[in-house]
């Protein structure tokens, strides 16, 4: 009969985990509670950049002409926000996205192995650690295959955004 840890600290074994385990291991829940830090480690570098990014871009979107032309056809102020300036603005904001997801998925790795959860990127830093290369190899396939799936996305993206683009 072994010591359960659960008995003493009411704690379950997978504390900090996305999903804990009843009493007797019988089903599991989501707890939404330990996405936030991990979430947040990822997550506040990348919103800091953009944030300041799509604001950068807006204010120079404003400053052209066409802006001053719907102002003085006597358009309402957030259409011209919304329709004309936002939608120009937003090109290189959806560069600099694409861009951060490469390091997000980076990022995952690290996070993964600090905050003990079972996913992709422990199993990679569990297989480096065991010189188990077959695994590192097809975790960076499956990586790779993923942000190419993304930046597809985002060409498509570009496409509902600027009507200038079209596929071709």
């Amino acid at each position: 009969m072994g010591i359960s840890l659960h008995s003493y600290t009411g704690l379950n074994q997978c504390t900090g985990s996305l999903y804990e385990l009843d009493d007797y291991g019988i089903s599991n829940s989501l707890v939404l509670k330990n996405l936030l830090l991990p979430a947040f480690t990822l997550g506040i570098r990348p919103l800091a950049v953009i944030v300041q990014l799509s604001r950068n871009s807006l204010l120079e979107v404003l400053s052209m002409d066409y802006i001053r032309t719907a102002h003085a056809k006597g358009l309402n102020k957030k259409i011209v926000i919304f329709k004309h300036a936002l939608r120009n603005s937003l090109n290189p904001v959806i560069t600099a996205i694409s861009g951060w997801f490469a390091s997000l998925l980076a990022g995952a790795v690290f996070v993964e192995y600090i905050f003990a959860w079972n996913g992709l990127g422990k199993e990679i830093v569990d297989a480096l650690n065991n010189m188990d290369l077959p695994v590192v190899m097809g975790s960076v396939l499956f990586i790779s295959i993923i942000f190419i799936v993304i930046n597809i996305l985002v060409d498509l993206i570009y496409m509902l955004v600027d009507p200038r683009i079209k596929i071709e």
